[in-house]
């Protein structure tokens, strides 16, 4: 039998960790599922988040309450089982909450008798601490106008779109004009990426290859000043949930220019521009559209400042998981 150690902390709140890996390891997952039934015995509620977690929790003990927060963007064996652990969930627990409608729909799908939204916190904005032209000095972009996106170089994060989206045509000047790739002006924009992942090395590859107006920043900690200097958040991702930097953007007044995809939609409303996943041709079409009418920027970016006052606090999530396990 597993020893399982418990800490309490300074709050009073009692923590016991159980390890969930993020691949199956059936002994490891028996392991887990009955350290999860011998901690939760005597719990009026139990709330995992997450599907491994969820599953494995379903497994150990009837009813408990969770939180999905990503949907599959792979197939084969991976798929299988993501297939099997969801319908675990959608069986055996009491209620779903999921980040975006279509996890929702799927989950009703699979049988899940109670499946609701789940509000998630928007991060608490925080002020530039420098003005646009100094980071567009930094980053060499001269009077060039800014695009960024801040996402892990992974897979799901569409990335690939961004370089084809970067290829251009552009009016004024090409890609891969001399001069164009890192600096300089002209009617070309620099497209910036915030953020570390496995695909840093092929990305770069490619840049370098098509001489690309993309320049990788690696992690950042100065994302408000990056949003600041920014015509508009860029996200071709293939799927996503609430994302927090899409909720910074709009806090900061920022428009977006992204996937229709996940939970989207549901974030952006009016302060942006929604295109279909991968569709290359419409996202080139927004950013020109953005560059070129100043008024629709203005009016993005009035309508982000609007939606970004409507975002959910802390005390609203709070409230709204309480309103779920009292039902």
């Amino acid at each position: 039998m597993t020893k399982i150690q418990r800490v309490r902390s300074p709050t009073g709140a009692v923590f016991a960790e159980v390890a969930v890996s993020d691949r199956p390891q059936p002994l490891g997952d028996l392991r887990a599922v009955l350290a999860i039934r011998r901690l939760t015995r005597d719990a009026d509620v139990v709330h995992p988040h997450g599907l491994r977690a969820g599953a494995l929790t379903a497994l150990g003990r009837r009813g408990p309450v969770v939180t999905l927060h990503n949907a599959l963007t792979a197939g084969g064996f991976v798929g299988f089982v993501y297939g099997v652990l969801e319908r675990i969930v959608a069986r055996r627990a009491g209620r779903v909450l999921v980040v975006s409608p279509d996890l929702g729909e799927r989950m009703t799908r699979l049988g899940a008798r109670d499946v609701r939204a789940a509000l998630v916190a928007a991060p608490a904005p925080q002020p530039a601490k420098r003005t646009p032209q100094e980071v567009k000095d930094e980053l060499g972009a001269g009077e060039r106008p800014l695009l960024l996106t801040v996402a892990r170089l992974a897979q799901q994060k569409g990335l690939e779109t961004l370089l084809d989206v970067a290829a251009g045509p552009w009016p004024g000047g090409s890609a891969g004009a001399p001069g164009q790739g890192s600096g300089g002006s002209g009617g070309v924009p620099l497209f910036v990426v915030a953020g570390e992942g496995p695909l840093r090395e092929e990305l770069q590859r490619r840049i370098d290859a098509e001489r690309l107006p993309v320049r990788l920043l690696g992690n950042r900690d100065d994302v408000p000043d990056l949003l600041g200097a920014a015509v508009a958040l860029v996200m071709p991702s293939r799927w996503e949930g609430q994302p927090l930097t899409l909720r910074e953007a709009l806090m900061t007044g920022t428009p977006a220019i992204a996937s229709d995809v996940g939970g989207i939609p549901e974030i952006l409303a009016d302060a942006g521009i929604l295109v279909p996943y991968g569709d290359v041709e419409g996202f080139r079409t927004a950013v020109r559209a953005l560059l070129a009418d100043v008024a629709t920027a203005e009016r993005l970016a009035a309508a982000a400042v609007r939606r970004g006052r409507e975002m959910p606090g802390g005390d609203d999530v709070v409230e709204s998981v309480l309103a779920v396990y009292r039902s």
